[in-house]
């Protein structure tokens, strides 16, 4: 028994550490292609401007913000000049003190307002952002998910969705008004001094050079922190996902230093960033008091000079200093938003890729125009759905993959046919179930449905004729009449009922609290898997189709229960195309036809008794299963 679990403990980890490289991988992948780009931050602008009407009552705030910083201080260059002087001069004080109260009352409003508009702008981004990503996960097609983890999934739909909305709203503000502040504060200054304004300007390409030199080092260093960040998520996920297996095979102490692992890894990285930030500051803030202490020196001196021609008076070395100051501050602000656009490029690329991602199986523009897309059917177009099923020369690899899993495969399924499916793990079992329901699309050959290639028909169409049951049944937060009826979103609370009778779910529905109204938890944790697959077999029932797939469906379902379903399987699959993967062969005994398959080729095929008699592959299994399932019901008996 040790043996035993040091070697599952071994594949454990090793499956762990393939993850993990996984995961790496894709980030890697996506680094080759990872440039800083205007051009990925058009597009998230794109988003932003959904709502215009917003985004101007934002511009228009910000500018009127800065006018309001530019014009304070030549109020209180007026008032030195007129009111503290040898000869003060009072006659205009009631004027001054209206336009320095509206200038305090419009300061107020500008601030709300721009507040106000920049919070509706981060919300309308982030809810727009993960609507457009959450559409296209819709649309995405299974080898999309074989190769993206869930980790970098969900970190693109929560935190990258927020920073990205939380600095494209607040650092549009910022942006905008340090811009505008610069300018307004260069143009008077230049007016009223150019010789001052000149220490002014010499400053602006200190600044641009110091952040351009330290713009690669941030971003290289926060890219690395995000891919760590998504492994630290995914790590999460398959914590929460696994816990049962962690418990029964001991690997806590394991997942605990893979964890810390991680975390170390992040820790570092993440300082290296912070130093890189907190050098560039500290250099920012130094150069911007020494621009304003030259200011005070060099104007000092103007205004103690003889020689009048250089004579500047006090009130305007206050503005200058004052304007130094408030210089200073939306260059610095300028400064912070550019660190936190190269922070935030790394979220900006990931989120476009994720929203620009093509679906490796979709339908064409000549079929989209006739049968209409996922989200806008054209059903009057729809032809009704028999049941015929045929592989013309079906060869098939997985993406990123060079071996053929089919290589030229032919079968013909026939309308009212029930096709089992046998054989080892990988003999192609569920690529040709998952090729028939167009999860995925040849390599090359034909699918033909009803005699015509299925590509030629629409994807809806295809789906909506399916009732696929999984070995591991999915349901939602929600009650059992709501799950069932996910078959079908317009089925009635009767047909729910009928086809929860039919696979005989109803014994232990109105067993519940409050029956079919009964709050099932997160995936079902109220009930037991039997009870979850019971469900599943009515949702698919409900949903009336056509094609009805059996993915090891009672493999997770006790036998009596499983009993139960075989007979009500052999009602629900009068006149519809049946196709089985089955474990459990004593689950197939009545199989129009059975296909034993190995390495992606068919081995056998015929009817039970036939194979039986051929005592071959099938023969051999199914004597093995029927010895197994002999001596457990002997100890149950116990």
């Amino acid at each position: 028994m040790i043996l035993k679990r040091k070697k599952k403990q071994e594949k454990k980890s090793k499956s762990k550490k393939e993850f993990k490289k996984e995961i790496i991988k894709n980030e890697e992948t996506e680094d080759e292609f990872e440039k800083i780009d205007l051009g990925v931050w058009k597009k998230i602008f794109k988003i932003l401007i959904k709502d215009k009407k917003i985004i101007v009552q934002m511009i228009i705030a910000v500018i009127l913000l800065a006018a309001n910083d530019l014009v304070y201080p030549l109020l209180n260059k007026y008032a030195l000049e007129h009111y503290f002087n040898d000869s003060p001069d009072f006659s205009t004080k009631w004027v001054f003190i209206a336009a320095y109260a509206f200038i305090a009352i419009a300061l107020g409003l500008t601030v709300w307002c721009f507040i106000r508009a920049a919070s509706i702008v981060e919300e309308n981004t982030t809810i727009e952002i993960r609507k457009q990503a959450f559409d296209k996960l819709q649309k995405l097609s299974f080898s999309y998910y074989d190769t993206t983890s869930s980790g970098w999934i969900m970190a693109r739909m929560t935190s990258d969705a927020r920073k990205l909305a939380s600095i494209i709203s607040w650092g549009i503000v910022d942006l905008l008004w340090g811009f505008m502040l610069m300018i307004g504060i260069l143009i008077v200054s230049i007016i009223i001094n150019w010789r001052l304004a000149l220490i002014l300007i010499i400053l602006v390409p200190v600044f641009l050079i110091l952040t351009m030199y330290f713009r690669k080092k941030i971003l290289k260093e926060y890219r690395g922190v995000r891919k760590i960040n998504s492994e630290i998520t995914a790590s999460f996920n398959e914590s929460f996902m696994g816990s049962n297996t962690t418990k029964t095979l001991v690997l806590e102490k394991q997942n605990e230093e893979e964890f810390e692992n991680i975390i170390t890894r992040m820790k570092k990285r993440s300082i290296r960033a912070a130093i890189f930030s907190s050098i560039f500051w500290p250099t920012i803030l130094v150069l911007g008091y020494l621009g304003v202490a030259v200011i005070a020196v060099e104007g000092g001196k103007l205004v103690l000079s003889d020689n009048i021609k250089l004579i500047i008076t006090t009130g305007t070395l206050y503005l200058f200093i004052d304007y130094a100051m408030r210089f200073f501050d939306p260059v610095m602000s300028i400064a912070r938003i550019i660190s936190d656009f190269q922070q935030a490029q790394a979220s900006a690329e990931r989120v476009i890729s994720l929203i620009e991602t093509e679906p490796d199986v979709k339908d064409s523009l000549e079929v989209v125009e006739k049968y209409g897309d996922l989200y806008h059917p054209k059903k009057e177009n729809w032809e009704d759905l028999i049941g015929s099923i045929e592989f013309d020369n079906v060869s098939f690899k997985y993406k990123g993959t060079d071996k053929l899993v089919l290589e030229n495969f032919n079968l013909q399924i026939k309308p009212g046919q029930m096709i089992a499916f046998v054989g080892e793990t990988g003999s192609g079992k569920s690529t040709i179930i998952n090729l028939i329901s167009r999860f995925y699309e040849p390599t090359s050959g034909e699918i033909r449905i009803d005699n015509k290639d299925y590509k030629k028909r629409s994807i809806g169409w295809l789906h909506t004729n399916i009732g696929y049951v999984l070995q591991t049944p999915h349901l939602f937060s929600e009650n059992i009449l709501e799950n069932v009826r996910y078959g079908r979103l317009d089925a009635s609370d009767e047909e729910v009922k009928r086809a929860c009778k039919i696979v005989n779910a109803d014994e232990f529905i109105e067993k519940l609290p409050d029956g079919y109204l009964t709050d099932i938890g997160e995936g079902g944790n109220k009930l037991s898997i039997g009870q979850k697959q019971l469900l599943s077999f009515a949702r698919a029932i409900v949903s009336n189709p056509k094609i009805l797939i059996l993915d090891e469906a009672t493999s997770s379902i006790d036998t009596e229960n499983e009993k139960i379903i075989q007979n009500a399987i052999k009602v629900i699959l009068k006149n519809r195309t049946s196709l089985v993967v089955a474990h459990r062969l004593s689950t197939i005994v009545d199989a129009d036809l059975i296909i034993v398959l190995k390495e992606g080729k068919i081995i056998e095929q015929g009817q039970h008794l036939e194979l039986l008699k051929q005592k071959g592959y099938y023969f051999n299994l199914y004597k093995n299963q029927f010895i197994q399932e002999l001596e457990q019901s002997k100890i149950d008996s116990l």
